[in-house]
């Protein structure tokens, strides 16, 4: 018998602990603020809270699955949910500049910073906690574009690039800083930068991968072979 079949079994009927719930998930973010998403393990966030490495696998079948509930019910729990669909571009693409921001302000800066690190590293968590957790802000949804196309507000062919790369790198940068993000930063934002970069878009060679896309291009020397690395 496996170790997770055993635990599976000894899980059976045993109701879920709220309060163990919610301090396992506020320590997943104290050891991803302090160490990353590879300083987060079950044996790490076990030995914080005081229990057993068994209590963690009877929530969650991996690390992965542990730091997307610990951002949801963390940074995500008031930025994220119903998809985006104001009736304009401009009101899509600033709701999701809202969600975006307010979702990065429910973490200290440090922390945000990591999330986005983590990622990069790991573009199947970026991937899972945007399906888990519905539009977060961080990316600009297909259908956000499909809609803007339909409406003559685009078009045919526009990118999200401009939108993946810049707006989630602005508003970190500002949190870092403690610089304001309100209603008439966002606006300029949205109405100066990303809009007309988003029509500008359409028709040119395929762009690359905004870093909030979730499969940004490496650098040439992460991509290297090994022993061109180790001769260059």
């Amino acid at each position: 018998m496996t170790y997770r079949n055993s635990v599976d079994r000894a899980a059976r009927g045993r109701p879920r602990d709220a309060a163990l719930d919610q301090r396992i998930t506020a320590v997943v973010l104290e050891v991803l603020a302090e160490s990353g998403y590879e300083g987060v393990s079950f044996e790490e966030v076990a030995r914080r809270c005081q229990t057993s490495k068994a209590s963690l696998y009877r929530r969650w079948g991996s690390k992965r699955e542990m730091v997307i509930a610990a951002v949801k019910a963390g940074p995500a729990q008031r930025g994220a949910g119903e998809p985006i669909a104001t009736g304009s571009l401009r009101g899509d693409v600033l709701s999701l500049c809202r969600r975006l921001d307010q979702t990065m302000r429910a973490a200290d800066s440090q922390t945000a910073m990591l999330l986005l690190q983590a990622g990069l590293e790991d573009p199947d968590l970026c991937e899972a906690i945007e399906n888990a957790i519905g539009p977060t802000g961080a990316r600009l949804p297909r259908q956000v574009i499909d809609a803007a196309i339909a409406r003559g507000e685009l078009p045919d062919g526009a990118d999200p690039f401009a939108f993946e790369e810049v707006v989630g790198a602005a508003l970190l940068l500002r949190r870092v800083n403690d610089l304001a993000v309100d209603e008439e930063y966002l606006s300029a934002l949205v109405d100066t930068i990303v809009i007309p970069a988003l029509k500008a878009s359409s028709g040119r060679a395929p762009l690359p991968a905004g870093i909030f896309s979730g499969h940004p291009a490496p650098t040439a020397h992460e991509t290297a072979a090994p022993d061109a690395k180790e001769n260059a």
